[in-house]
């Protein structure tokens, strides 16, 4: 199957009061001291205007998440974090639990790839709130061809934790952070991220994992230099959404096709809905080969 995914899910809110976070360069914390460069990394750290809620009622199933300590904070509470602090993941991870009790046969990869300030403690603490709050929902490791759809109704799983940090090895419901490869392009040039998507698919494993196509621009520090108010979505994502779109109407879902598309903004154009449409595809395979 094919399901939409977003890109930095968590960033539609990030703290501009908060202290700049550890995922980013000395130099970065330093500028952040001027008050207004806080509000030019929010432009440039938000990569969603949706939360969880809204994103999951639109469609997306596949979140893309990176998560800190707060240096200096009391306890071990961990955030979310794309340049400046998120809320939460225990506040995030509710708002999924919530949907997901009211919509039983619906199933979400939350993808934890991103870890900053944390040692096995803060570890250990975020991996026991994700236990608490889903439970019986979580689905253990398997082969990765047996989790189909009519599996997880059976055992009655919905949720699928990919965790890219060793203690993953101590809790059957982590996955490893190689079931779920998420090649980058790191370019601002549309047709290079198009040759990149195409090139990645043709070496896609054609078995034993899943595979994240990075439909996604991400600016350089030049980038972010000339256009330094106009912000991520003026500058990369409108202009280039209608030919990402484009090359997502044509692909195919299966075997070497894609298997989940991550955008940023994904309430910008019809996303969502045109990658679980292709899915169609799959049941007209079936009906040729019957």
């Amino acid at each position: 199957l094919l399901f939409p995914g977003s890109h930095d899910s968590f960033s539609y809110w990030v703290d501009e009061k908060s202290p700049v976070g550890p995922d980013q360069a000395t130099a970065i914390k330093r500028l952040a001291r001027i008050s207004f460069v806080k509000k030019i990394m929010k432009k440039w750290s938000v990569t969603q205007n949706l939360t969880f809620k809204e994103q999951l009622e639109g469609g997306i199933r596949y979140f893309d998440l990176r998560v800190s300590s707060k240096p200096g904070e009391i306890g071990q509470e961990i955030y979310f974090i794309h340049g400046l602090f998120g809320i939460k993941v225990w506040d995030g991870l509710k708002e999924i639990d919530t949907f997901l009790e009211q919509h039983p046969k619906e199933v979400v990869f939350l993808d934890f790839n991103h870890f900053y300030a944390m040692d096995d403690s803060h570890h250990f603490f975020l991996i026991n709130r994700i236990r608490s709050v889903f439970g019986s929902k979580l689905c253990s490791v398997e082969c990765v061809e047996y989790v189909t759809l009519e599996y997880m109704w059976e055992k009655k799983h919905q949720v699928l934790i990919f965790y890219h940090y060793p203690l993953y090895r101590e809790f059957s419901f982590l996955w490893p952070g190689n079931k779920m490869p998420a090649p980058w392009a790191n370019t601002t040039n549309v047709r290079k991220l198009l040759q990149f998507l195409e090139t990645t698919l043709e070496e896609r494993s054609r078995y034993g994992t899943f595979h994240v196509s990075q439909a996604i621009l991400t600016p350089r520090v030049k980038t972010i230099a000339r256009h330094l108010i106009r912000g991520l979505k003026n500058t990369l994502v409108h202009r280039n959404l209608p030919m990402i779109l484009n090359w997502v109407k044509a692909q195919k879902p299966g075997v070497m096709g894609v298997n989940i598309i991550t955008s940023d903004f994904v309430e910008l154009v019809d996303f969502a809905a045109t990658v679980i449409a292709l899915n169609d595809l799959l049941l007209e395979d079936d009906e040729s080969a019957t």
